[in-house]
């Protein structure tokens, strides 16, 4: 699909630079500004930007966006996917007008070892892009009384670290967001920020130092009222709603990057998040090229999000096999996001052993190598839908090789909104009302066990379910229809978080 737009240069404007930013495309995109190519983007779901400071004219400008959203073997995700594959253009198209010498990027946070302390400690980085040489740039907190001077080096960027007194924390129950104002001689930038820390101990996930449950639920970045992408406030706000309505302090962002008024909107709500790129099915874990472009949407994402309270985990991979290529690309990349943002804790959705010696049936074990890279272990279990019988869960008992915190980060079943029957009828609000009763007092007993994700919020579009009359190209799991009507189940979840 080719996209174009024509437009004039904004009158009056002290503008020095141009940009055109663009917040999602699905898959690889070609930009041309005036006929010139801008560059090739690879990735549907995060950002990207081309400068057209020198291209750009007084009149008749034309910006030309072609976007291929065929599935490829080397891409991520690769050719399978258990969702709907949107394609063209799936968020804004900005042009940025900048000084010369502009804030490219920043990042700040609290200093986890001060947290204790009457004095707090922010710390991070401020990077400027056309600078000459040595500049000011002034960071102010009015609320906090904070107005700090900081001299950017010859490369550009500065670091710096600051006490604060009275620092309220940012939390679920009190999402505290602060005015930070970035500020040269020629620009300033305004951002609402909060100051958390989240870490693990032992079997616990400690926000602020503090034992926190995560009542979860996953989401996929869509609005079924729409059938599209969710890519306004608006859909934020319907998707955030429901889930606050659900009793959920949590959102698993499943299974890529969603659209940063989700990431933004949560900020302000007090929900937090896990986030993951779509390192799914099929993906070749053998090619170097493969986990490069992994590393660059790990980029992309970071720089988006890395100021946003609510955003604790990234996930590196969601129903992986275990194996050589698959174990060596996981590690570096889990390596490669701690050298980039020490600030979050890192988990990846693992399966379950396959029978072992020794083991009998009623044991699950978890021995998978990337848990040693994992601050959280996640799993995945649907028994009573694909496979085994729900009775079976109430035998069920849950080992690791490693006292890490665990979440579940998936189970559930199918139900179509309005079908019933008695508890044994699959598909009827009856089987997923009664699979939920069994499946939580199940993960009930896990030792260590610190939050959920249920598989999912709403139903959403997948060419892949097509039983007619029951799915119709729609993943029936959601707790809510598409039609926004509520299941049966999605009061029995709310009633486990209402006592939690």
């Amino acid at each position: 699909m080719w996209y174009r737009r024509t437009f004039d240069k904004p009158e009056h404007s002290e503008a020095q630079r141009f940009f055109i930013n663009i917040g999602a495309a699905n898959y690889k995109t070609t930009v041309t500004f005036n006929g010139e190519l801008l560059g090739k983007h690879e990735g549907g779901f995060t950002p990207f930007s081309y400068e057209i400071t020198d291209l750009i004219k007084a009149k008749d400008n034309y910006l030309i966006i072609g976007v291929d959203a065929g599935r490829v073997a080397d891409y991520i995700p690769a050719q399978v996917t258990d969702w709907f594959n949107y394609g063209g253009i799936t968020r804004s198209v900005k042009l940025i007008a900048t000084p010369q010498t502009f804030v490219n990027n920043y990042f700040i946070a609290l200093d986890k070892n001060t947290l204790e302390s009457k004095s707090k400690t922010l710390y991070g980085k401020v990077e400027l892009n056309g600078a000459s040489g040595a500049k000011n740039v002034t960071i102010k907190i009015p609320e906090l009384n904070i107005e700090k001077a900081i001299t950017i080096n010859q490369d550009h960027s500065a670091n710096f670290s600051f006490e604060v007194k009275n620092l309220k924390l940012w939390s679920p129950k009190s999402p505290k967001l602060y005015q930070v104002i970035i500020e040269t001689e020629d620009e300033q930038l305004k951002d609402a920020i909060g100051f958390r820390t989240i870490e693990t101990e032992g079997r616990a996930i400690l926000l602020n130092g503090e034992p926190v449950f995560l009542k979860g639920i996953c989401l996929h970045d869509e609005n079924p009222f729409k059938k599209d992408r969710a890519n306004t406030r608006e859909d934020a706000e319907l998707l955030l709603n429901w889930a606050q309505e659900l009793g959920c302090n949590f959102i698993r962002l499943a299974h890529y990057p969603h659209q940063e008024e989700i990431v933004r909107l949560a900020d302000k709500k007090g929900i937090l998040l896990w986030e993951e790129l779509p390192l799914y099915w099929g993906i070749q874990w053998g090619n170097q090229k493969v986990l490069e472009k992994a590393k660059m949407q790990y980029d992309e994402l970071i720089n988006r999000d890395y100021n946003r309270a609510s955003s604790i985990i990234w996930s590196i991979a969601n129903e992986t096999a275990p194996g050589t290529d698959r174990n060596a690309f996981l590690s570096e990349l889990a390596d490669y996001i701690r050298t980039k943002d020490k600030t979050r804790l890192i988990s990846a959705a693992v399966k379950k052993d396959q029978e072992l010696d020794g083991h009998p049936d009623s044991v699950y074990t978890y021995n998978d190598p990337l848990i040693e890279k994992l601050d959280i272990i996640s799993i995945n279990e649907y028994l009573g839908w694909y496979g085994g019988l729900l009775e079976e869960s109430r035998t069920k008992s849950f080992t690791t090789g490693m006292k890490k915190p665990i979440i579940v980060s998936e189970f559930g079943d199918g139900a179509l909104k309005g079908f019933h029957g008695d508890k044994h009828t699959r598909w009827s609000e009856e089987f997923q009302e009664n699979l939920y009763k069994e499946s939580l007092a199940m993960f009930d007993k896990i030792e260590g066990l610190s939050g959920m994700t249920p598989w999912i919020l709403v139903d959403f579009r997948s060419p892949l379910r097509q039983l007619r009359g029951t799915q119709d190209g729609w993943n029936r799991k959601g707790l809510i229809s598409q039609k926004g009507e509520k299941k049966n189940a999605f009061y029995i979840l709310k009633a486990y978080y209402d006592k939690k």
